[in-house]
């Protein structure tokens, strides 16, 4: 009975130290992405290892055999020419394998490098309409002018957040007479005409 004990426990421990493995080289290593970079990070303790990128149907689209010594290493990978999407990183070494998933992602342009949204239309022979929309910050300075020599009619500051809609009224103007340029408060510039 003591030797089926002892064969019992015996073969827990092994069957443990074979279900703990995946969860070793997990510990010794970790995989995030930053929208179209990869990166893998390998700690010391890793020894030779494979690293594969994988498409989600398991296609290998890159190798690479790295060998971790006295530090911990970074290894970049660059997916520019990749579309955006779901990947497998797969971490091998002799003895284990692990695999992480990331994804993807266009970086998202700076509100700064978008143009200012905004719109006019004339509502009637006196009144036109500006719409902006999109705003980050609020803010948005308004002249009126005239086509003709650029004069200044009318100035004004619109503190609104996200965006606003807005009649303006002028006695006596076509629309067709004047155009409004725009500064936000990021610095966009818009020009609308009628």
């Amino acid at each position: 009975m003591k030797t089926l004990f002892t064969l019992a426990l015996a073969g827990a421990l092994s069957f443990s130290a074979l279900a703990n493995a995946d969860d070793d080289l997990r510990a010794l290593s970790d995989v995030n992405s930053n929208f179209k970079k990869i990166n893998v990070l390998l700690k010391e303790g890793v020894g030779q290892a494979k690293i594969a990128i994988l498409d989600l149907d398991g296609k290998k689209l890159h190798q690479k055999k790295v060998k971790v010594k006295n530090d911990d290493i970074m290894v970049p990978y660059n997916m520019d020419d990749l579309p955006c999407g779901e990947y497998l990183v797969m971490i091998s070494t002799e003895d284990e394998e692990v695999v992480y998933t990331v994804e993807t992602k266009e970086k998202p342009i700076p509100a700064t490098e978008l143009p200012l949204m905004a719109y006019g239309k004339t509502v009637d022979e006196n009144t036109i309409n500006l719409t902006v929309i999109g705003l980050t910050v609020p803010g948005v300075q308004v002249q009126v002018k005239t086509e003709k020599g650029g004069l200044v009619i009318h100035e004004e500051y619109i503190d609104q957040e996200d965006g606003f809609k807005k009649d303006f009224s002028f006695n006596g103007i076509d629309p067709e007479d004047i155009y409004l340029e725009l500064t936000d408060a990021l610095g966009r510039f818009k020009v609308v005409h009628f």
